[in-house]
């Protein structure tokens, strides 16, 4: 019996009907060569959607999401839309509500591919960032009083849990082990200053390290930790870290990878529904021009193979796109690729057809 996936998939604002057009194409072109169906439900939500109608993500669709193996999402964000109401009302509600409680941004510079750094490679730039997803800055809990008058006040609280804090620190472990490179997970936080809530971090982190002795664990600060991503990414494995600072972090990590053109990412729920994105949002300035690189999205999709359990599908994928990075673009730079966006999907996606 052929199995079947699925695919919640959001097109979302401005580029991300084009990235997503052609992370479908290649995964449709891994399906056949595999032998699994994938099923793709499309739901209009963003910025037009919300203009038009006044919705911005009603709670039926929000069921109706939490349906499906996974959710496929180009991005969000409009440029006519006051910056928090879409992504507070799709992206945070969509996290919070599937409980998608870790961001797994892979950071991995491919041959071919120009980085800012300075006599770095791929060899050196291969780590993974495991950011908490749900607690912390995000979690929206503050206020503010006496707006707009010379006494206002604006509070914004982090809010970080035993279990939040646990269960993130023990993906992020298990994740180490399973990845098996050099088996060193690194804390990131900020305990001289953030003594309340990276206390609890590091005290967690410290006991739960007890029970994974094959794996060297160490903390830095965030402030070293962006120095030395710069300076020495190869000291870098798996790093884990809360809400913020993993928001933060990646943005730098995927400018050392190359560009948000090819940072891809997740949000993972271990035991529920994932969503699978190109980090670099919406782009409006490029809309409908076909110059945006769509290999984030593509290797987005190769994440949500790889976690919905089709390995070998995900691999190829990776083929193809090293293939293609090392190979055919002269750049990574939407316009200066010297292919356009449907051209970049028709390579990763030839080059699967032809050699599996």
């Amino acid at each position: 019996m052929v199995k079947t996936y699925e695919i919640a998939v959001i097109p979302g604002d401005g580029t991300g009907p084009e990235v997503v057009r052609e992370g479908i194409k290649v995964l449709d072109t891994v399906a056949v060569k595999c032998g699994f169906n994938l099923n793709y439900n499309y739901y209009n939500l963003g910025g037009d959607h919300y203009k038009e109608s006044g919705e911005i993500l009603p709670d039926d669709v929000l069921e109706s999401l939490a349906s499906h193996n996974a959710i496929y999402l180009g991005a969000i964000g409009h440029p006519d839309v006051k910056p928090g109401i879409l992504e507070k009302g799709i992206l945070l509600r969509i996290r919070f509500h599937l409980d998608q409680y870790i961001n797994l941004r892979p950071v991995k510079l491919y041959e071919g591919v120009d980085t800012p750094l300075k006599d770095k490679g791929p060899e050196e730039i291969d780590f993974v960032v495991v950011r908490e997803n749900t607690e912390g800055l995000y979690a929206g809990a503050g206020g503010c009083l006496k707006r707009g008058t010379d006494d206002e006040v604006a509070v914004q609280e982090s809010i970080n849990t035993r279990k939040g804090v646990e269960r993130c620190i023990r993906y992020a472990f298990e994740y180490c082990r399973k990845r098996n490179k050099a088996k060193k997970l690194t804390l990131c936080g900020k305990t001289n200053v953030l003594t309340y809530a990276f206390d609890l971090w590091e005290r967690v982190f410290n006991e739960v390290a007890k029970e994974y002795p094959d794996i060297k664990a160490d903390y830095a600060h965030v402030d070293a930790i962006c120095m030395w991503m710069v300076k020495n990414p190869e000291w870098f494995d798996v790093i884990v870290t809360d809400n913020m600072f993993g928001d933060i972090i990646t943005d730098l990590a995927a400018m050392i990878q190359g560009g948000m053109g090819i940072a891809a990412g997740a949000n993972i729920n271990p035991d529920g529904i994932s969503m699978f994105e190109p980090i670099g949002g919406s782009a409006p300035k490029y809309t409908g021009k076909g110059v945006i690189n769509p290999i984030a999205a593509i290797s987005a999709a190769q994440i949500m193979l790889e976690t919905i359990n089709e390995p070998k599908a995900a691999s190829m994928i990776e083929a193809g796109v090293v293939k293609v990075l090392r190979d055919d673009l002269k750049s990574v730079s939407a316009g200066k690729m010297g292919y356009t966006t449907q051209e970049v999907g028709d390579l990763v996606a030839g080059y699967i057809d032809k050699n599996y």
